[in-house]
């Protein structure tokens, strides 16, 4: 724009740099000579990481997507025709397909699925319409493999592969009786009478098409989303089902980091991922714009007026109308997993920028059955391949609940880490698979040794859950063992064998929290003998022979009769609680599956380690705070200047009661829908998240009389 000075010359006046976001930026600064050479270098390692496709892929893609839009419209003709529509409505009749996800953001890799979303007129529905008659359409396609439907979900879904791509294919049905090729789906019109799951089936179209509009610059945003995506899945934090983030968190966490640092290369900013994320007071929300309702009445984001809302631990609110959170599905356990990986990415960005460290560094694998001296088994089993991927997928669906479950009965003493990886024995010849989680004692609690934690209850809840799966088939079975870290199975590691954990690389060490450093500092030489007697004890126990355990609601007649399982019926115990063999159809050798799986069992008698809310007439609270101490002081600061806190219209504490510690804990409740942004660095140590978990949302403590085992371990 150009002004004219009283002297009668043009002068060009400089426009104010856009804002990206709710708040100013961080910083303006672009990259220096060292910042391009670091960049120069990821996107080095990145491309031999094999991270981008080949060309002849993309354009299998593109052939594939062309298929499915000719099937999606032929087949809603095909049901016009069948209604009795006019010829003319036959001809009209249409469908179009939109894709999603890391197709739509430009971040996908080799081999990665391609989200579709289906939008059909008003009159084909997704129950019957979608789920079973395009169902059959395309099972009878020899171009189609592994088709599984999800109508349950969240979202509904359907998987499957299409020559080999694999695909997950929504349905939305909108307000239109001919759906034009040109659909603006960004338009809130396109919401009008439609129901909620409906609406979450278009946001994913939506929030893409936002996300891209909403980041200075849209390479820099997707070269350091494919690093981060990629950088996730080798530290084992990337997975939405079990209870960590998948693309759309991963990506709207990037996008913020965009916003806050225009200017920055992708070398930059994933330096300051971490640097902010570390720094982040959960569980004040990421947003990359202002929420806002609409006249349409769907539900937003919004803690003032949903209580539930403000049990979210981890929110991170989608760019789109009805702005939602993405991140609901993490729990206290998977968000404290979450923080310590973000702490061990930021401590090796820090060693890259000073010249310490190479870029291969941050990406070494999470050592995760290294990490633990406790796990859970999980073996899922079919009586065949196709069965087996329609049950797994109900199970890994409802593996987070197990977690939320174990942390609700055991007053989050007992923490748990999913892992959302699938191992498979492959010298066994049935259907199975098998998924773990990492269990200890929460950190900063003292506790007597051999500790027991009883969750026969809640594992036995769990199952019932299971149980309803509405497409269950004879055979399928799961089986949920405690397994030490020396039983571990072989399968689980890369080679083949145990690696001595002598050999485990330095940059897999995390970091110490305050109070390890404290404790480091502070503890006696007796405490030091004290920890290596018991480290002795129990590997004396160890090497000593156990008895077996499993907890399964179906029992098989290979299993070995020390394992003992609860399907109804199945399992009975007598007065002195040991388990009674009771006989069942057997599916393979389940025994030889969980080679030394075991779980001690132990006969006396063992007092639930949480009350049911009913019982102490308070809601059932949990909290997550960070291993150090902080002041009220500190705390009322922390909340008003917090990084991450936008633009809040209000923020509001309560204050919760630790008997154990005999003082009051500040918990925040979230009440605006933004705050300011402060750029000072605030130690790790001084963050304070403390989170609600409402009864309504678990109900009360299973008083399941039918339980079967109780873990029993040293943590």
């Amino acid at each position: 724009m150009e002004t004219q000075s009283p002297n009668g010359s043009l002068q060009k006046q400089s426009l104010p740099p856009k804002n990206y976001g709710i708040t100013k930026p961080i910083s303006l600064a672009g990259p220096s000579e060292a910042d391009i050479q670091r960049n120069t270098e990821l996107e080095k390692f990145l491309i031999e990481s094999g991270l981008y496709e080949s060309k002849e892929e993309a354009a299998k893609r593109e052939e594939v997507l062309g298929h499915i839009s000719e099937i999606v419209k032929s087949w809603v003709k095909q049901l016009t025709r069948q209604r009795g529509y006019t010829d003319q409505m036959v001809e009209e009749a249409n469908a179009v397909i939109f894709t999603f996800g890391s197709y739509r953001l430009g971040v996908h890799g080799p081999g990665a699925d391609i989200d579709t979303l289906c939008v059909g007129p008003s009159y084909v529905n997704r129950e019957e319409d979608f789920f079973i008659i395009l169902h059959d359409i395309l099972a009878e396609m020899e171009e189609v493999t592994e088709l599984q439907p999800v109508p349950d979900a969240h979202v509904p879904v359907m998987r499957f592969k299409f020559q080999g791509i694999s695909i997950d294919l929504l349905y939305a049905s909108i307000s239109l009786l001919v759906v034009p090729d040109d659909l603006d789906i960004s338009r809130e019109s396109v919401l009008h009478n439609v129901d909620e799951q409906t609406v979450r089936s278009l946001n994913g179209c939506r929030v893409a098409d936002q996300i891209l509009k909403l980041v200075p610059n849209v390479e820099h945003f997707r070269m350091t989303l494919r690093c981060l995506k990629f950088w996730a899945k080798r530290r084992g934090v990337y997975s939405n089902v079990t209870g960590f983030l998948g693309g759309v968190n991963w990506a709207l966490l990037v996008a913020r980091v965009c916003q806050l640092y225009p200017n920055a290369v992708p070398s930059m900013l994933v330096s300051r991922f971490f640097r902010v994320y570390t720094q982040w007071r959960w569980p004040n929300p990421v947003m990359l714009c202002s929420i806002e309702e609409d006249e349409l009445g769907f539900p937003v984001w919004d803690p003032r007026k949903n209580p539930r809302d403000r049990f979210h631990h981890m929110p991170i609110i989608t760019p789109a109308y009805p702005c939602m959170n993405s991140s609901y599905n993490v729990s206290l356990s998977t968000l404290r997993v979450m923080m310590e990986q973000f702490q061990f990415g930021n401590r090796i960005c820090e060693e890259i920028d000073l010249n310490k460290a190479q870029w291969s560094a941050l990406f070494e694998p999470h050592l995760f059955f290294e990490a633990y001296k406790n796990y859970l088994q999980v073996d899922i089993v079919s009586a065949d391949a196709d069965d087996l991927l329609a049950w797994k997928g109900w199970v890994e669906s409802r593996l987070r609940q197990l977690t939320l479950k174990i942390e609700r009965d055991t007053n989050g003493m007992l923490q748990c880490h999913p892992y959302p990886n699938e191992y498979v024995d492959t010298s066994k010849q049935f259907p199975h698979c098998a998924f773990f989680m990492g269990l200890q004692r929460k950190e900063g609690v003292s506790g007597l040794e051999g500790q027991q934690f009883d969750i026969r209850g809640t594992v036995d809840e769990f199952r019932q859950e299971i149980s309803m799966y509405m497409y269950w088939k004879p055979g399928m079975d799961i089986y949920v063992s405690h397994v030490r870290r020396r039983q571990l199975p072989v399968f689980v590691f890369p080679d083949g064998y145990r690696r001595p954990r002598s050999l485990r690389h330095p940059s897999q060490q995390t970091g110490k929290t305050c109070e390890d450093v404290t404790r480091s500092h502070s503890g006696s030489t007796e405490r030091q003998i004290k920890r290596k007697r018991d480290d002795e004890t129990v590997d004396e126990k160890l090497n000593k022979p156990e008895k077996r355990a499993s907890i399964s609601p179906l029992r098989m007649e290979s299993v070995s009769p020390d394992i003992i399982t609860s399907k109804s019926g199945g399992t009975s115990h007598n007065s002195n609680g040991q388990a009674v063999k009771v006989e069942h159809r057997g599916t393979g050798d389940l025994d030889s599956l969980r080679g030394q799986t075991s779980l001690d069992v132990d006969d006396s008698s063992v007092v639930r380690s949480v009350e049911s809310a009913e019982q102490i007439g308070l809601p059932f609270r949990q909290e997550l705070l960070s291993p150090c101490e902080v002041s009220d002081f500190e705390t009322r600061e922390a909340c008003k200047a917090g990084l991450n806190q936008e633009k809040t219209a209000d923020s509001t504490s309560a204050f919760i009661n630790d008997p154990e510690i005999g003082s009051s804990r500040r918990i925040l409740n979230w009440k605006g829908v933004g705050a300011e942004v402060d750029r000072e660095v605030v130690k790790a140590c001084n963050q304070t998240a403390a989170v609600e978990i409402a009864e309504s949302v678990f109900g009360s403590s299973s008083n399941a009389q039918n339980l079967n085992c109780k873990v029993s371990f040293f943590v």
